[in-house]
């Protein structure tokens, strides 16, 4: 009796079709006609391949330098100078 209530339990869970999900799992339907927004697409593949149409110029190279390398050393300057000043535990792991 077991045995067949185990094997019906089984093949009903094989049996039945996986559960539909609306647009974002919500209770919207899947015919909603939804329409994409040819401007948002278009921006969403510029963001995607910023990297190959990027083109330095004489704005963006100081703010690139700027950003990447003479804030962190400034901020890592600060930083170890305090650290040496008020004689930090983890200064000496810094040295």
């Amino acid at each position: 009796m077991m045995l067949r209530q185990a094997i019906s339990r089984c093949s009903t869970t094989v049996a039945k079709a996986p559960q539909r999900r609306g647009m974002a799992g919500g209770a919207f339907p899947r015919n909603l006609g939804v329409k994409k927004n040819y401007y948002i697409e278009e921006w969403n593949g510029r963001r995607e391949i910023t990297e190959k149409s990027f083109r330095p110029t004489g704005k963006t190279v100081p703010w690139i330098v700027l950003l990447g390398v003479i804030f962190p050393y400034g901020f890592y300057a600060i930083t170890k100078d305090e650290l040496s000043k008020t004689g930090g535990r983890r200064y000496k792991d810094m040295v």
